[in-house]
């Protein structure tokens, strides 16, 4: 028998309980749906979660003395930062590269003093885009280069100190030969985020005035933040830097540089391919289902066509072809019924803030997690998607197949 004519009566065959087959087609399209809407949420949501870590610490690669991770000292920096941001920004997939100076500073006004974290920066090289805190500048403005005052404090770290705009404020650290260090700073911004320890404990400030207060020369700085197009290229950027760079510095991956946060969503993700396992295992059970009692119900028929010449090949392709477009129907009203909500949650979102009880939003290994909610699905993963649905319904389909090819003709025949 010719393959189209297979193909017509496999699909006649399917229809002739419709009931039956539409409920598998419903079970395919529903495990489509809740497959492609989770992988997709899981990938923009952690996508979105790897790009603002990378804007808050130190990019998706960050350049820096090999023993800064471990012990991060302000005597560990990493020299010649002019040659080291033209190799980064050389790599094909990098879009920018800043230098900074972070570590831990001690603040002081006239009646407190608090301990926070400080980036020193360069307003030409970091904004927005790069470094994300700079979002929540809520009063006042950034300071410029030549700003050798200028200080930007979080919200809740200047209302602990007791200061507001314009106030001074002193800030102490250690210089590279371990002695003491104190510079007078005048607020000229403040920070909200929303993340507790970012506004309750982060200062920025002028990169220049902070290497000449710490004896840094003028191409010092104790990292370089490297900002690439897509955050899974992170390893092999990572990687060429790695090789141009040499030993002396190291470059790390965000997930070196953050292992809670990796470990966080190597968790999360893993849970999140579980479950969709356990969809696709569901509905394979239901196809097979549908599929066995199909042919339990046709062995008469399959007899009889095995005693008017019909292969056992011929008999198991039939059924394979059943099971085939069962999967093709299924994945694409699957696809159809997902692209609304998909086209709605890509470009809409749904906001969560409504599910956070304290109205503060959620907070991971010190990352402020978006409260909206995004979808966007990597085409890798949703031909994975697309495949394993196909794999499930045709393996499905493989032992009613073996079994409707080895009916015994004298037997079956005689069924009522």
């Amino acid at each position: 028998m010719r393959g189209n004519s297979l193909a017509v009566m496999a699909w006649r065959n399917l229809w002739r309980n419709r009931r039956r087959t539409i409920l598998t087609l419903s079970s395919i399209v529903f495990g489509v749906f809740l497959s492609v809407l989770f992988t997709a949420m899981q990938d923009q949501n952690w996508a979105d979660t790897i790009n603002l870590a990378a804007r808050l610490s130190g990019g998706h690669v960050t350049i820096e003395h090999p023993e800064y991770l471990d012990a991060p000292k302000l005597s560990l920096t990493i020299r010649d930062t002019g040659r080291l941001k033209d190799i980064a920004g050389a790599e094909v997939h990098v879009d920018r590269v800043a230098e900074r100076i972070s570590g831990q500073t001690m603040l002081s006004t006239a009646g407190d003093s608090f301990g926070a974290g400080f980036i020193a920066i360069d307003p030409a090289q970091d904004d927005e885009a790069t470094l994300s805190i700079l979002e929540g500048l809520v009063e006042g403005e950034m300071f410029d280069a030549t700003d050798a005052r200028g200080i930007i404090l979080g919200a809740r770290l200047a209302e602990n100190l007791g200061i507001g705009m314009g106030k001074r404020v002193v800030y102490t650290m250690t210089d590279v030969n371990g002695d003491i260090v104190a510079g007078l700073g005048r607020v000229s911004g403040l920070i909200r985020t929303g993340s507790p320890s970012v506004d309750g404990g982060i200062a920025l400030l002028p990169i220049d005035a902070v290497r000449e207060l710490l004896g840094y020369a003028p191409d010092e700085a104790t990292q370089l933040a490297v900002f690439i197009d897509d955050q899974r290229r992170t390893d092999l950027v990572a990687e060429n830097l790695q090789n141009a760079i040499g030993a002396s510095t190291t470059a790390l991956p965000w997930h070196r540089a953050q292992p809670e946060l990796a470990a966080f969503i190597a968790m999360k993700v893993g849970g999140a391919w579980i479950m969709e396992a356990i969809i696709m295992l569901l509905v394979a059970a239901g196809i097979f289902n549908t599929i066995f009692v199909g042919v339990m119900e046709r062995m008469r028929e399959f007899g009889i066509l095995r005693a008017i010449g019909w292969s056992p090949g011929q008999l198991g392709h039939l059924v394979i072809t059943e099971s085939a477009l069962l999967a093709a129907g299924g994945i694409a009203l699957g696809l159809l019924v997902t692209a609304g909500p998909y086209w709605y949650l890509n470009r809409v979102g749904f906001d969560l803030m409504g599910a956070l009880t304290d109205g503060q939003g959620a907070e991971v290994a010190g990352i402020a997690m978006t409260t909206r909610m995004y979808v966007d699905i990597y085409p890798e993963n949703a031909l994975m998607i697309g495949g394993a649905a196909l794999c499930a319904t045709l393996l499905s389909g493989v032992y009613p197949a073996w079994k409707a090819g080895h009916v015994d003709p004298t037997e079956t025949i005689r069924l009522v």
